[in-house]
């Protein structure tokens, strides 16, 4: 798959070159720059044009976090244990995050390294934050 046959983002017109973007929101004190709310909306977009690779692995990053919390909470309030809700985990969030950049996104996975090295970005710390959650939940509603 080749990232030639992906759109472009879609430019300002030259006749209003000095729009007023209300999705900049600065971050606190330490002169950090800005961080764009336009970077989830881009995420949440088919086919989205990433140039900044960096920006692309930090979607896929905060994106499995989400999922860790989710599947944290329901895996804790049903209950599941055991290795079962462990390999659960482990094939939704791989499996839910590799549609995403193959069929949502369709971004040439040999620019980020291959298929593997975006299939694991981030997957160690959602696993840990995944068993915090599950285990909190898990404790607070089921142990007697």
């Amino acid at each position: 798959m080749s990232g030639g046959h992906r759109r472009k983002e879609e430019l300002t017109s030259p006749s209003q070159p000095h729009q007023h973007h209300p999705h900049l929101v600065a971050n606190g004190g330490g002169g950090g720059g800005a961080l764009k709310a336009s970077l989830w909306s881009k995420a949440l977009r088919s086919d989205s044009s990433w140039e900044d690779k960096d920006e692309f692995l930090d979607v896929i990053y905060w994106f499995r976090q989400i999922i860790a919390v989710i599947l944290g909470v329901i895996w804790g309030i049903v209950p599941l244990k055991g290795f079962v809700g462990i390999a659960i985990f482990c094939l939704i969030n791989a499996g839910v995050l590799y549609l995403y950049f193959s069929s949502f996104q369709q971004i040439d996975e040999e620019e980020y390294g291959g298929t593997w090295e975006l299939t694991k970005e981030g997957f160690v710390t959602s696993f840990a934050l995944f068993l915090v959650v599950w285990i909190i939940f898990y404790t607070a509603i089921h142990y007697d």
